[in-house]
C-alpha cells in the first residue's frame, strides 16, 4: 500500500484515540509503563507509524512530523495526569490502611533524574525520528574494516592520524565513531535509507576541559536517488533550529572528511561568538561502492556531531568532565 501523508495523518490519529482510550481504562501503575512504552517507546506505535516517513514526498514530511509531536505531546500528557491521580489514589490508600507513629524519623529518598547526556540524546533523537529517521546501532569492537577502510581511509592514508586509537591484541579496535555503523546497515539494506546512529566511541585523547578519551556521538545517513547538497543544509537547518529552539545565524565551512566530499563543517553563532557545532557532507562514492551501491544511480549526505558538545552549549557547562565525575552536587541540578 503506498504511503501518503493522509495515511500516517489517520495512522496517528487512531493512535491517539487509542491510547487516551487505553489510557483512561488503567487502574494499576505497572499497567501504565507497560502502556507507555507500547505507544510511545522507542520502539512503540509511535516509532513505528514515523518509519513510513522516509517514503513520503520531502515536502510532506515537516507537517506529518510536526503532527506526530502533536500526538505526542497529547498521549504524554494525558500519561501524566493518569500518574498523578493513580499515585494519590494509592497514596491515600496506603495513609488509610497503615497507622502513622510521629514519633519515628521521617526516611527521606531523593527522586533520580535522567542525566543531561542521555537527555540531550534523546531530544537529539526525536528531532531526526520526526524528520523521518529511524535509529541504528552497532557494535563498540570494531574491525579495522568497518572502522577505517571501508570508510574510505585505507591503511597509509594519513587521516587514520586524526584518530588516535585503543587497538586490542587481534588487531580490532575501540570504534572511533559511530560511522561502521552506516556501513553495517547499508550492507544489509537497500535505498532509500534515513538512518541515526548514537552511540560511546573511544579516541585516546588527553582529557581536559573539552576533550575525553570516552565520548558520545550522534550520526546521521540519508541515502537515494537525486538527493543534493542543499537536502543536507536544508536538514541541518532545520535540525539547529529545532534544538536551539531559534534561527540562529549559521556558517557552513569548508572542511575535509575522508568519508564525505564536498565535506563542510557548521558554526553557529551562540552568545555573540562563532561555535563549531557539527561536521558534514556528501557521501563519497568510494563509500557508496564499498557496500555495493551504484553511485552513478544513488547519492547520499552525512553528518556528525559530539553529544557532550551540544549538552555543554544547552546548559552552560564549562568543563565536560563534569559529565563522568558523578558529583551530585552536579548532577541535582537536572
Amino acid at each position: 500500500m503506498k504511503i501518503t501523508s493522509n495515511t500516517l495523518e489517520t495512522e496517528l490519529k487512531l493512535l491517539q484515540e487509542e491510547a487516551l482510550h487505553e489510557i483512561s481504562s488503567i487502574i494499576k501503575l505497572k499497567d501504565l509503563e507497560q502502556l507507555r512504552v507500547y505507544y510511545l517507546g522507542k520502539k512503540g506505535k509511535l516509532s513505528q507509524i514515523l518509519r513510513g516517513m522516509s517514503k513520503l514526498d520531502p515536502l510532506k514530511r515537516p507537517y506529518v512530523g510536526s503532527f506526530a509531536n502533536k500526538v505526542k505531546d497529547i498521549v504524554q500528557k494525558q500519561l501524566d495526569k493518569k500518574l498523578y491521580d493513580l499515585s494519590s489514589t494509592e497514596l491515600k490508600a496506603k495513609i488509610l490502611s497503615e497507622t502513622l507513629d510521629v514519633t519515628m524519623p521521617s526516611e527521606s529518598r531523593p527522586i533520580g533524574n535522567i542525566h543531561p547526556l542521555n537527555n540531550t540524546t534523546d531530544k537529539i533523537l526525536d528531532i531526526f525520528i520526526g524528520l523521518g529517521y529511524q535509529i541504528s546501532t552497532g557494535p563498540h569492537i570494531e574491525t579495522d574494516y568497518y572502522n577505517f577502510e571501508a570508510l574510505n581511509i585505507p591503511p597509509d592514508h594519513p587521516a587514520r592520524d586524526m584518530q588516535d586509537t585503543f587497538f586490542l591484541t587481534n588487531g580490532d579496535l575501540m570504534r572511533t565513531h559511530t560511522s561502521p555503523v552506516q556501513i553495517h546497515y547499508m550492507e544489509n539494506n537497500t535505498p532509500p535509507i534515513r538512518i541515526v546512529a548514537p552511540g560511546r566511541v573511544y579516541r585516546r585523547d588527553t582529557v581536559d576541559s573539552t576533550h575525553s578519551a570516552v565520548f558520545h556521538q550522534i550520526e546521521i545517513l540519508a541515502v537515494d536517488k537525486g538527493l543534493t547538497f542543499t537536502n543536507l543544509k536544508g536538514t541541518v537547518r532545520e535540525f539547529l533550529h529545532q534544538i536551539f529552539g531559534e534561527d540562529l545565524p549559521i556558517k557552513f565551512r569548508a572542511s575535509y572528511f575522508p568519508f564525505t566530499e564536498p565535506s563542510i563543517e557548521v558554526d553557529v553563532q551562540w552568545k555573540g561568538k562563532w561555535l563549531e557545532i557539527m561536521g558534514c557532507g556528501m557521501v563519497d562514492p568510494n563509500v557508496l561502492q564499498a557496500v555495493g551501491y551504484d553511485p552513478e544511480i544513488y547519492t547520499g549526505f552525512a553528518a556528525g556531531l559530539g553529544v557532550e558538545r551540544f549538552a555543554m552549549v544547552l546548559h552552560k557547562i564549562d568543563d565536560i568532565r563534569r559529565f563522568y565525575t558523578n558529583d551530585l552536587r552536579f548532577l541535582e541540578q537536572f
